[in-house]
């Protein structure tokens, strides 16, 4: 039997950098052998953890001296690692999903001359990929109104589209005929930190709402530590409620939502997008380099969404739902916009590159 060309995907931190590490995966295993390396936080995304190799590396963007040198010696003692691994192991390739876990590994391949593509599925190019972009060969991105990109290094740019998990394919679309619908169901998501934020200011949004005979059905993600404070918040006002934790799968509720309200990361939006579910996106003010604002604000004017400010949310949530609520034409006229867009074939792009690429090599 032939042996397969090794790939080596380096990802981690957010379900941002894992999921398109994953969607990658899933379809370069075919016909190469892959590869995964990631830190310590990227290991939850990860269904099967065996084949999964650790990396010890950290973010030297940050205000305490302290860590930054502790930090600086971690990605130093990476990268040497990283070096003399690829060394006894050779790749054809090496992927950097972006974020500074992948930074090390593809520092390496560079000082290797093992030839490197790195992914950017935000609007705005990511620090690590920042730095990386002059060493590697091609920068995938998801959206062609990219910034950050400077024009010297644009011949390195191919647009694949967002890279998703195969499931969000495989769903059945719920096709929503709104007005028959007597109580819209709306999902809230979002990671550990907007969670908590979440949690605190909507249900009494929601409770609004109900007092004045706008109801909803709600199915909310919050922290183990919420979930009493809020089930005693809606169960006293009668709403219809489902709250769960970060470990369930969210795909199930998705095919439930009428309307998401959710943060702005590329890859929860690109999810929704190709699920055609209506959502209300909420940037996450700290976002590096205010990336998920340039999401949001995009997929704004594609009329995908509405987009409302965090610190709106007491004041103009309740409005916005109440809108919804009366109009549903507006629910239909977001949906049809988003049959304009599809990342089905994206990590098919993907793959002809890379065949394309090492065949050239070859």
């Amino acid at each position: 039997m032939e042996k397969l060309e090794k790939i080596i995907i380096s990802t981690g931190g957010t379900g941002g950098h894992v999921f398109p590490a994953i969607s990658l995966y899933d379809c370069l295993k075919k016909n190469f052998y892959i590869e995964i390396f990631s830190d310590k936080r990227g290991l939850k995304y990860f269904k099967n953890k065996e084949n999964i190799k650790i990396i010890n590396t950290d973010t030297i963007f940050g205000k305490n001296l302290f860590k930054i040198t502790l930090n600086l010696f971690k990605i130093i003692f990476s990268i040497i690692s990283s070096y003399f691994y690829l060394k006894r192991n050779k790749a054809k390739m090496v992927f950097g999903m972006g974020g500074y876990s992948s930074f090390p590994i593809c520092i390496a391949s560079y000082l290797l001359k093992i030839p490197i593509f790195i992914y950017e599925n935000n609007l705005v190019l990511g620090r690590t990929n920042r730095i990386l972009l002059p060493l590697v060969q091609r920068i995938l991105v998801s959206n062609e109104d990219i910034s950050g990109i400077k024009k010297k290094y644009q011949h390195k740019i191919f647009k694949c589209g967002y890279l998703l998990r195969e499931e969000i394919f495989k769903l059945e679309k719920k096709n929503n005929d709104f007005k028959k619908i007597k109580e819209l169901t709306v999902l809230i998501i979002g990671g550990s930190q907007s969670a908590k934020i979440f949690g605190e200011r909507i249900p009494e949004i929601i409770i609004r709402c109900h007092k004045q005979n706008i109801k909803f059905k709600v199915i909310q993600q919050c922290l183990e530590n919420q979930i009493n404070n809020i089930e005693k918040i809606y169960k006293e006002n009668e709403i219809d409620y489902n709250l769960f934790s970060f470990s369930e799968n969210l795909f199930k509720y998705y095919l439930k939502a009428d309307i998401v309200i959710t943060r702005s990361g590329a890859s929860s939006l690109a999810e929704l997008i190709n699920l055609r579910i209506p959502f209300i996106s909420i940037p996450l003010p700290s976002s590096a380099d205010g990336h998920q604002l340039k999401n949001a604000i995009s997929f704004e004017k594609k009329e995908y969404c509405f987009l409302l400010d965090e610190k709106l949310i007491s004041s103009k949530l309740f409005e916005i739902l109440d809108d919804l609520n009366k109009n549903r034409d507006k629910l239909f006229f977001l949906k049809k916009n988003m049959d304009k867009h599809s990342d089905k074939n994206s990590v098919i792009k993907v793959q002809k590159l890379v065949d394309n690429y090492l065949n050239e090599k070859n």
